[in-house]
């Protein structure tokens, strides 16, 4: 079935390079917001309409929307040096996607960390950027909430594997809940809510298990995945707190870590389960759970050179 025109920020992201192949898929022409010309292995038989320029160039912007029907905005940052940083792009440049998508149905890719915005500069960043959005798209604004997204392409999970297959393997915060979905997963779901008339609603993606996993299982499927065997190990709390305060560190060093106190306080949250209410009906089915999800990351990471094949 043949569909209009899709307006995509942060297409070259891990998120919106799912969604651009996701939006095909459907039916959508594609046009994307990109710094510079991408070249991406998983579009090697898509030709996406492409717009050079940034959430702070309005020309650029308003070429990307132009006769858009639904603009996604799934451009963010998950790590950096400054909470100027973080406000700047989560929340400035959400605005200046609601400014110029006038008129257009606005989807806006947030987090689920932005139910809890005390936690983190990057929770009260996204919260903000949801918040500035429906201040100018009012009911014309959809908020997707994902959870935690993994799978092939991700780098910020990789530590993750390579950890499982060595001998301990610490688990945190024993009794949370935390909720997942694989890149495939929520990048159907994002492009299944894109049909959708707006209804000025906020919901949030899972895999088939919205109340989510216990880090013990979480740990468990990791180390299958990467053929490990480690001993299990709850790592206080403290602890956790203390390896997130080096940060600072990486900071002073230049660099943007990802662990750091806020995201600490994200790991030790005891519930990013999902509620009945906070998933869109009707939505696909997922296709991985998370053993199949891992194994299927752990595979593409092997295949891309970034784990070795013993493991």
């Amino acid at each position: 079935m043949e569909r209009g025109l899709a307006a995509l920020t942060g297409a070259t992201g891990f998120l919106g390079r799912h969604l651009v192949r996701a939006l095909a898929g459907r039916g959508w022409r594609v046009r994307i917001l990109t710094r510079r010309d991408p070249i991406d292995p998983l579009w090697r038989d898509l030709e996406p309409e492409v717009v050079v320029g940034d959430l702070f160039d309005a020309a650029a912007l308003r070429a990307l929307v132009r006769d858009a029907e639904v603009v996604i905005h799934a451009a963010g940052l998950v790590k950096a040096r400054r909470v100027q940083d973080f406000t700047r792009v989560n929340r400035d440049g959400a605005r200046a996607v609601a400014v110029a998508a006038d008129g257009a149905h606005l989807l806006l890719v947030s987090s689920l960390a932005a139910r809890e915005p005390h936690l983190s500069p990057y929770a009260a960043s996204k919260r903000a950027g949801e918040d500035a959005a429906r201040e100018v798209a009012g009911g014309r604004l959809t908020v997707v909430r994902p959870p935690a997204i993994y799978g092939p392409g991700d780098r910020e999970i990789l530590p993750l594997f390579k950890a499982a297959a060595g001998p301990v393997l610490p688990i945190f915060a024993e009794h949370a809940r935390t909720a997942l979905v694989h890149v495939a997963d929520a990048a159907r779901q994002v492009a299944a809510l894109a049909e959708r008339a707006p209804e000025g609603r906020t919901w949030a993606l899972s895999d088939s298990r919205p109340e989510g996993y216990a880090w013990r299982e979480i740990m468990q499927a990791a180390a299958a995945a990467a053929g490990g065997r480690p001993r299990l190990i709850r790592a206080p709390d403290g602890v956790v707190r203390a390896l997130a305060a080096a940060s600072v560190l990486q900071r002073l060093r230049g660099g943007a870590p990802i662990f750091t106190p806020g995201k600490a306080r994200e790991f030790l949250h005891p519930d990013w389960s999902v509620s009945a209410e906070e998933v869109a009906p009707g939505l696909p089915s997922s296709e991985f759970d998370l053993s199949t999800g891992l194994a299927h990351t752990a595979d593409w990471y092997r295949a891309a050179g970034w784990l070795p094949h013993n493991l």
